[in-house]
């Protein structure tokens, strides 16, 4: 049987690690999703149709409706 000891310590830098990876990759997430959200909009000002707005940027249309105040 093979035992291994975590020095508390070190289980804490460990999760503290994990946390900053996820925090960072969400974050990341996010401004990415902003970044598309500004593209749907400048498409949607310039007179792009929903349809072609979704097709380009990959969002649903009901993201877009909800974004861009459109029923």
């Amino acid at each position: 049987m093979l035992l291994t000891e975590w020095k508390l310590e070190e289980a804490q830098r460990v999760w503290f690690e994990e946390g900053r990876v996820e925090g960072r990759v969400e974050g990341e997430s996010k401004g990415e999703l902003k970044g598309i959200l500004k593209t749907a909009r400048a498409m949607f000002a310039d007179g792009d149709s929903l349809e072609k707005i979704a097709r380009n940027t990959g969002l649903p249309l009901d993201t877009l409706k909800e974004e861009l105040h459109v029923q």
